[in-house]
């Protein structure tokens, strides 16, 4: 019998009266460039691009800087659904792909977009403190670099446990797949080095949580991954870390019931800051 440190089979439901979404109005703005940078090439121009959402009527309200998934060689940008209309900030990201690019410009990238959001967010009435990165596959594993290795967004003069919650969907915690074949390694073999999450556990990393499909379904151990990066920050001290496997949900499938996770944890941390 298998065994989970959180186990959700479970699908909340997050219940937005009519009359709130009509009062609570909505802007979109669309293909804000987020790097700055000498190279000027066109691929940079077209890819190193963000979308926002955001409630207008309101302030102080949290955003979660969501990254796609394609395994760092394919994806766009976009705003998922489910996080729509919640009185709350979404900022898009598109980066830079492989083959295109190598490791590590696409976590360059994603540090550059989280900076961005960092130093404009209060523009747009939403808090600095209330920024939650998060993403899917490829865009789960960004997330937790650059919440993990503060390199990234030191270049910015952003520091990584300034971040309020780090939430990777189904993201490698080793060495990215497309890292390793960018070097002939074949993804069936494991390697943790500085283009891994697990590398850089520590007890001062901002809250994470963890969530993946069903073990039995998702691709290449990636449950096992997160399961392991999981005990590892609790071995180093880290006391804000979960772990939530989803039952029945492969790889794709864990995203509609993930994002409900996300909000959950969303909300218990407004709480939280609010006390």
């Amino acid at each position: 019998m298998k065994s989970t440190i959180v186990l959700c089979s479970i699908l909340w439901i997050t219940f937005i009266p009519h009359s709130f979404a009509q009062e609570q109005g909505y802007v979109l703005k669309e293909n804000i460039p987020y790097l700055e940078t000498s190279d000027a090439s066109d691929y940079t121009k077209q890819r190193c691009k963000l979308d926002i959402y955001y409630p207008n009527n309101k302030s102080n309200f949290t955003t979660i800087v969501w990254f796609h998934g394609g395994g760092l060689k394919a994806g766009n940008k976009h705003i998922p659904e489910k996080l729509k209309e919640k009185g709350l900030a979404v900022v898009a990201v598109n980066y830079r792909l492989s083959p295109k690019v190598k490791c590590p410009v696409y976590i360059e990238d994603a540090a550059a977009a989280v900076a961005w959001t960092f130093n404009n967010i209060e523009k747009f009435g939403g808090s600095k403190s209330k920024i939650v990165v998060s993403g899917h596959s490829a865009g789960g594993y960004l997330a937790s670099m650059i919440g993990m290795d503060t390199q990234y967004l030191e270049k910015y003069g952003v520091a990584a446990d300034s971040i309020a919650l780090l939430v990777p969907f189904s993201g490698h915690t080793i060495t990215h797949f497309t890292v390793r074949a960018e070097r002939g390694i074949a993804g069936t073999q494991p390697i943790i080095d500085a283009f891994a999450p697990l590398y850089f556990v520590r007890p001062e990393a901002p809250p994470l949580v963890l969530i993946t499909g069903d073990r039995e379904l998702e691709m290449l151990g990636r449950y096992e991954e997160n399961a392991y990066m999981y005990r590892m920050m609790k071995v180093a001290g880290h006391t804000k870390t979960k772990l939530y496997e989803l039952d029945a949900f492969n790889h794709g499938g864990m995203v509609s019931p993930a994002l409900e996770i996300l909000l959950k944890e969303i909300e218990q941390l407004n709480k939280i800051q609010a006390e």
